[in-house]
């Protein structure tokens, strides 16, 4: 029923994070998607120093996707790797990974902002390579993971013009925020904002340039949908062929809302079947080409 487009797996268990399990097995991953009815996965490795306490391989990634056939290879390549300069050729690195059999690239995580150049050359590579890209956007930097973009995502809008084929997959509280303008950008960027969505810079953005698509995955895709339920529904339909149903799993207990979500919106029918299949499943097919 559902391809999942955003999930982190560690093959042995790692650092903990609290006292808990950091990330899920593999293995415990397939038994949750077997109990919801997910097929697929693609799954998005820990490069980033930033955001992983143990940097996670690329080709762990890969094994365990030819192994179970359930999950679907991102690489991830740090913006700093090689040279840690602008120059750096990264797309040898990106058309090997491509060749192996990678779909996209991500979560990119790093905490340099947008127009870095460093993150400029990663994006002008990914293109060239003609992989996606999956981004996390942190509320500042420092003290946080993500690419770093003011509120109103000026850089983003810039990298969506210098980048026009290269397919940007959106994600994080601070990217799903801008659905609705903010009162207070310095606290909503940072959660899941429950006030009603006055229409903001996501819908603005996704109209001008269609490389720009919805990561839907954690509380913050799913907040930004189920918050406001009427521009929720509005926004699915009119962006139904550029939204990914996801769960962004971690830790084997995390929580999963959009499955039942969007199952209670197919079921009332206030979002069609033809617009359910596009994001549960139907666009991941079409846009990694599975």
């Amino acid at each position: 029923m559902f391809i999942d487009i955003h999930v982190h797996f560690r093959s042995l268990p790692g650092f903990p994070r609290n006292g808990n399990a950091a990330y899920a097995t593999p293995e415990q991953l397939i038994e949750r998607y077997d109990q919801l009815g997910i097929e697929k996965a693609v799954v998005l490795p820990g490069v980033n120093p930033e955001c992983s306490y143990v940097p996670q391989s690329n080709q762990e990634v890969l094994e365990v996707a030819k192994r179970t056939g359930r999950f679907i290879p991102f690489c991830n390549v740090d913006p700093r790797s090689l040279t840690n300069n602008a120059h750096a050729p990264l797309g040898d690195l990106l058309r090997w990974y491509k060749d192996c059999g990678f779909k996209g690239i991500g979560e990119v995580c790093a905490n340099l902002h947008f127009l870095d150049p460093l993150v400029q050359n990663l994006f002008k590579h990914a293109e060239d390579v003609g992989l996606p890209l999956t981004f996390h956007i942190g509320p500042e930097i420092g003290n946080c993971y993500g690419l770093y973009d003011q509120p109103g995502l000026p850089q983003l809008e810039i990298c969506l013009q210098r980048f026009p084929k290269l397919k940007f997959f959106g994600h994080s509280q601070a990217f799903w925020a801008e659905i609705g303008t903010m009162p207070d950008p310095h606290t909503g960027r940072r959660g899941y904002p429950n006030y009603p969505v006055t229409e903001g810079r996501i819908a603005e953005l996704m109209r001008k340039y269609p490389n720009l698509y919805g990561d839907l995955s954690a509380g913050s895709g799913c907040n930004a949908v189920k918050r406001d339920r009427k521009y929720g529904i509005s926004f699915m339909n009119e962006f139904q062929d550029r939204l990914f149903f996801g769960t962004d799993i971690c830790a084997p207990n995390t929580p999963t809302p959009l499955v039942d979500y969007l199952l209670e919106l197919r079921q009332s029918g206030e979002v069609s079947e033809s617009v359910f299949k596009k994001i549960a499943k139907e666009n991941a097919i079409r846009v990694l080409e599975l």
